[in-house]
């Protein structure tokens, strides 16, 4: 474990150094490792950092107000409603890794807008070691350590936490005194909602997939676990009231993990699974069924796509 204020106080010098008098853009995410990285710039340099969170229209449920509510103290910080644009995009698209390119296409291109309003010269990544040897291995085609320095012409890229594990930057997190709902939040992935959605994405199994993620995060809270979701997997038979439906199957996944790269599902006792399916299942009038996933990574991914 690295000594937390030491490398604070490093990384502020480095980025401070790194950046000078020159504009910088991140984009933020929410999520802890953006965060943190965005908290560090912005102590090193201050309304010169312009973060830049893009509503895709995937994300979790109020996770737009709570990134707004969380960061208003950064006035340089910048909300850009592209759901419309990603919605439309991906419009009949059901191959996963197409879906991947595509989202990782338009988020640069509204990435590059804000980045070329401020005239930025650096672009801060919230890469973390994991990050790095995952997209190296190909294992996950969208990440932060590819896509924008290829588009965007920076004159460098400064990547505070590039050799930490995820546990590592939650230290980081809470000596920042980023907010629990930050420095303790689940990792969410970079397509957001998509990938949690088998087939195409349409604005009904995204209402489905966000109250069902809401869901599944309070219900397993308890369990600490080191990511919990849910993904709309596909069609089946069920009953409503009196009558059949053909409605959406949603799968719960909880698994525990040092940081990512391996994974076991946990063991949720059944009066909790339970009140989970019953909740989700009475959430929207077409979801016909809950299942719960016991698959380890490996073989399987903690994400569905």
């Amino acid at each position: 474990m690295v000594d937390v204020e030491q490398f604070i106080d490093e990384k502020i010098d480095e980025i401070g150094d790194a950046i000078g008098d020159a504009e910088a853009v991140i984009a933020l995410s929410g999520g802890v490792d953006s965060s943190t990285a965005a908290a560090l710039a912005y102590e090193a340099v201050g309304d010169q950092l312009h973060p830049v969170y893009v509503d895709t229209g995937l994300m979790r449920k109020g996770e737009t107000e709570q990134i707004r509510e969380t960061f208003e103290y950064m006035d340089s910080l910048r909300i850009v409603d592209a759901k419309d644009r990603f919605l439309d995009e991906l419009s009949g698209v059901t191959d996963p890794e197409e879906k991947r390119h595509i989202i990782g296409e338009q988020f640069i291109r509204e990435f590059e807008t804000v980045a070329e309003e401020v005239d930025a010269d650096y672009l801060v990544q919230g890469t973390i070691y994991p990050d790095r040897i995952e997209s190296e291995g190909t294992i996950k085609s969208h990440h932060n350590v590819g896509g924008l320095p290829e588009r965007i012409d920076f004159e460098g890229i400064v990547e505070p936490m590039r050799d930490l594990y995820k546990d590592e930057v939650r230290e980081v997190a809470r000596e920042l005194a980023l907010e629990e709902i930050i420095s303790e939040r689940m990792p969410f992935p970079g397509p957001g909602l998509a990938v949690r959605i088998i087939g195409e994405v349409t604005e009904e199994k995204l209402e489905v997939a966000r109250e069902a993620n809401h869901v599944v995060e309070e219900e397993l809270a308890e369990y600490d676990p080191w990511q919990a979701l849910a993904a709309v997997i596909g069609k089946a038979t069920g009953v409503k009231g009196d009558n059949r439906v053909h409605g959406w199957v949603v799968a719960v996944r909880s698994v525990d993990s040092r940081d990512g790269m391996t994974a076991r599902a946990q063991e949720i006792d059944w009066e909790t699974l339970q009140r989970i399916q019953s909740r989700i299942t009475g959430s929207h009038e077409n979801v016909a069924r809950v299942v719960y996933d016991v698959t380890h990574k490996p073989p399987a991914t903690i994400e569905y796509e």
